[in-house]
């Protein structure tokens, strides 16, 4: 945390903000952080807004399995990331995420897939609500927060910007009956929100 948020963060943007939008911390219950992604820094910033010293849990991410390659792959895993294979994940892959889940901790998926630097519009990929509906059947709280992230730049440049904006929570047991496709629709719908949010106070 010193080095990526004392040392990094602060080193390399101009100016940092997270909007909470009156956000607070679900209490007693499993979180699973649901972020646009727009650049390789996002892992960064989520742990500074979401982190240890925030939420006093640290930021587990599910990654795909060509992330977690080479000297990239070994820095992720030291930050807490894990990989699946998006195509045909593996039981042990997904019990891991469960396992996160059921304790408490707070698992973060970034629901398009992979980073989408021009944030086109996409179709939400279905294992975060597969995940969680899952899930379920451990513990009884799961909280979804939809989280918005934007840079001053479409690249991130050296002494940029960039503001975090929080969504209000989602409690997956009022969506156990939509299908897969409706979910993802609100989910994106609320992704989006708060990425406009976000792109407002960055000057875009």
């Amino acid at each position: 945390m010193f080095v990526t948020q004392d040392v990094v963060l602060r080193f390399y943007f101009r100016k940092k903000k997270i909007l909470n939008n009156g956000f607070s911390i679900p209490i007693n219950s499993s979180i699973i952080l649901a972020p646009t992604h727009r650049s390789r820094w996002d892992g960064l910033i989520l742990t500074m807004a979401m982190g240890r010293r925030v939420t006093k849990k640290d930021c587990r991410f599910m990654v795909t399995k060509s992330e977690m390659k080479g000297i990239q792959g070994w820095f992720l895993k030291r930050l807490g990331c894990f990989s699946i294979n998006q195509l045909s994940p593996s039981l042990s892959a997904l019990r891991y995420a469960i396992d996160i889940i059921e304790k408490g901790e707070q698992l973060v998926v970034f629901p398009e897939g992979k980073i989408n630097k021009y944030g086109k519009k996409l179709f939400l990929k279905e294992g975060l609500y597969r995940l969680a509906r899952l899930a379920t059947k451990k513990t009884k709280s799961i909280t979804i927060i939809p989280i918005g992230i934007a840079y001053n730049k479409v690249s991130p440049n050296f002494r940029g910007e960039f503001c975090l904006s929080l969504g209000q929570p989602i409690a997956i047991d009022d969506y156990l009956n939509c299908t897969i496709k409706e979910f993802n629709m609100f989910l994106y719908e609320k992704m989006i929100q708060e990425e406009e949010k976000a792109l407002k106070n960055v000057g875009r």
